[in-house]
């Protein structure tokens, strides 16, 4: 696909992006005393500003496992994350009720950031890990009360080279405090489509494999490094070999909880 293809696409996608999104937003500021309403409308938002920006980056989606997301509600949805492309296509597969989380600094980025803000899903603040961690128990509280579900990037930040990066824990504190099991969402090649510092987009067929939901009720906090270790081996063992992580590639021992870029839905 030439650059101006690519252009082209890119402008006709932000305007998308900025028309949707202010239809939604004055839907959220109506229901605002409505935190439930407004994730479900903004999960409306995320499968039809998904799907339109996977067809404007020339992507067509292959999703094995397709029926474990519907399916194993509630649920931690957990998705490897190395292109910007990965926000698009993860708003389009979560489903109704699936929140999404979001680094605080997502509000800085027109339209997309604004509705975050206001949709009601999570917003986290990265760089101070306690009141991050009291911030993920009580969405946890939330989810178990209605029966919600979460899409979250345990890498925090993409792989610019695609490989697989250490996973935070913040995904491992939800499944602990909800009793909800892990469902390993496994992208293949999405950098390839929009390589990082390009601006070109590549036409591609996307393979997605939901694998099945991973049990968590008997996980613990005193193990949780060791838990989020073990997904992280079925992401190892699920990818293509030009993704997988380097041999120093570990989880991380830091306590601070997973971001997840855009993940509206």
């Amino acid at each position: 696909m030439s650059r101006f293809v690519s252009l082209i696409r890119f402008i006709l996608g932000f305007v998308f992006i900025m028309v949707m999104t202010t239809i939604v937003m004055a839907a959220c500021i109506v229901l605002l005393p409505f935190r439930l309403a407004r994730i479900y409308v903004c999960n409306w938002w995320g499968h039809t500003v998904g799907r339109g920006i996977v067809f404007l980056a020339g992507v067509t989606m292959k999703v094995n496992g397709k029926e474990r997301l519907n399916g194993s509600m509630p649920a931690i949805f957990v998705m490897n994350h190395a292109s910007t492309l990965d926000a698009f296509s993860g708003i389009w597969m979560a489903p109704y009720g699936a929140c999404g989380v979001f680094k605080k600094e997502i509000v800085k980025v027109p339209f997309y950031g604004q509705l975050a803000w206001i949709s009601g899903h999570l917003l986290l603040d990265r760089n101070n890990t306690g009141k991050a961690v009291e911030t993920l128990k009580n969405m946890a509280t939330f989810m178990q009360k209605n029966r919600l579900g979460i899409w979250i990037f345990p890498e925090g930040t993409r792989a610019r080279d695609g490989r697989l990066q250490a996973f935070k824990k913040g995904f491992v504190h939800i499944a602990i405090a909800t009793g909800f099991p892990v469902v390993p969402v496994v992208v293949h090649g999405s950098h390839h489509n929009w390589e990082a510092g390009k601006f070109q987009f590549k036409p591609m067929q996307l393979d997605v494999d939901v694998l099945p939901p991973i049990d968590t009720k008997g996980w613990k906090e005193a193990t949780a490094g060791e838990h989020a270790m073990m997904v992280h081996d079925v992401f190892v063992g699920a990818l293509r070999d030009d993704q997988k992580p380097l041999p120093a590639s570990a989880v991380t021992t830091a306590p601070a909880p997973a971001g997840a870029t855009p993940a509206a839905s």
